[in-house]
């Protein structure tokens, strides 16, 4: 019986360690996307079904809504601070397109007040 339940948390743990989003691109360089309004907007349009997607913007549209509804349980730890980082950008620098993500992965506002109050915990004013 115990060789048993040791076999199940192996089990278990094995299931858990799989459940992370694959950490390919997770040295991408958001910097440069952020202060590169055109590559912002090739990964803007390709999440909203607006345009074409490089293989890393497939990525992240095949991820975001669940990241969204599970608030990045499956984010690898580089994927967590980048998410944060790219939400309070778009929040302080682009706004409009801050509101037309949140329209469209986030319409009942869930989660959208989440990081926006993290946002203004960190300074950053939000116009009504």
């Amino acid at each position: 019986m115990m060789k048993f339940a040791i076999l199940l948390c192996v089990m278990v743990a094995a299931v858990m360690a799989e459940e992370k989003y694959t950490d390919k691109y997770d040295n991408i360089d958001l910097d440069e996307i952020l202060s590169n309004k055109r590559l912002l907007m090739a990964y803007v349009n390709c999440v909203l079904d607006k345009g074409k997607c490089s293989p890393e913007g497939k990525e992240l549209k095949d991820h975001l809504s669940d990241a969204i509804e599970t608030g990045c349980k499956k984010c690898t730890e580089a994927q967590e601070k980048g998410t944060y980082k790219v939400i309070e950008h778009l929040i302080k620098n682009e706004l409009d397109i801050w509101r037309e993500l949140c329209d469209k992965f986030d319409p009942t506002g869930t989660w959208r007040k989440k990081y926006e109050d993290r946002a203004k915990a960190n300074g950053i004013v939000i116009p009504e």
